[in-house]
C-alpha cells in the first residue's frame, strides 16, 4: 500500500468518526429539545391559574382558617369548582386555519368543538379527538391542585387543624415534583387557551 492509499484510508476513518459524532450530537439535541419543550409546557399542564385563584379567595372564604359551617360549605363548593376547572382546561385546545385565524375549543370524541365557530375545523380533525392520554393528564392536574389546596394553611385550619405541619409543608412539594416529571416524560399535545407560542411548528408537536 503506497502513501496516498494510506492517507485515503485515514481520511475515510476520520469521516466515519465525524458522521457518528454528528449523529450522536443530533440525537442529543433532539432529546434536549424535547425535554425543554415539555418543561415549557408545564405552565399549560399544571393548574397554575386555578391555584392562583384559589390562593386569592381561600383566606376570604375560610375567614383566615377560622371557619363556621357556612365557611366550610362555601370553601367546599369553591374547591369543587376549581377542581372542575382543572379537568376542563386540560381538554382545551387551539388551532389556526389556512387564513391564519386562531380558534379555541374543547376536545371531544369527534374532534374539537370550537367556542366561537363550531363549523370551523382544523386541517387534521382526527388529531384533536379526545384520547386516553387526556384523561391521564386531567387526573395529574387534578391531583396537583388537590395536593396544594389540601395543604393550604387556611384549609388545614378549617377542616383538619390537627394535621402535622411537616405533612402540609412536604406533601405539595413531593406531589408537584412527581407530577411535573410525569408531564415532561409523557407530554400532552393540547395547546390550551391563551398560549399562542405553542402554535409554532416543531418536530414534536406539529399537527397542522
Amino acid at each position: 500500500m503506497d502513501y496516498s492509499d494510506h492517507e485515503d484510508l485515514i481520511q475515510s476513518y476520520e469521516d466515519d468518526d465525524d458522521n457518528e459524532s454528528d449523529a450522536n450530537e443530533s440525537h442529543f439535541l433532539y432529546v434536549a429539545n424535547a425535554i425543554l419543550s415539555g418543561t415549557a409546557r408545564l405552565n399549560v399542564l399544571l393548574p397554575t391559574a386555578t391555584i392562583l385563584a384559589f390562593t386569592i379567595f381561600a383566606p376570604l372564604l375560610t375567614n383566615d382558617g377560622v371557619c363556621t359551617t357556612l365557611n366550610r360549605w362555601l370553601m367546599g363548593s369553591f374547591i369543587s369548582l376549581c377542581a372542575a376547572s382543572c379537568v376542563f382546561f386540560t381538554f382545551t385546545d387551539s388551532f389556526k386555519t389556512a387564513s391564519g385565524r386562531l380558534y379555541y375549543g374543547v376536545a371531544t370524541l369527534r374532534g374539537i368543538w370550537t367556542f366561537n365557530a363550531a363549523r370551523k375545523k382544523p386541517c387534521v380533525p382526527s388529531d384533536y379527538r379526545l384520547r386516553w392520554a387526556d384523561f391521564f393528564h386531567a387526573l395529574l392536574s387534578l391531583i396537583a391542585f388537590l395536593a396544594f389546596a389540601g395543604s393550604h394553611s387556611d384549609i388545614v385550619g378549617c377542616y383538619y387543624p390537627a394535621l402535622p405541619r411537616k405533612v402540609t409543608n412536604t406533601l405539595p412539594l413531593v406531589v408537584g415534583f412527581v407530577i411535573s416529571v410525569l408531564f415532561v416524560v409523557f407530554p400532552s399535545k393540547r395547546r390550551g387557551i391563551g398560549y399562542p407560542f405553542l402554535l409554532q411548528k416543531d418536530a414534536l408537536y406539529s399537527r397542522c
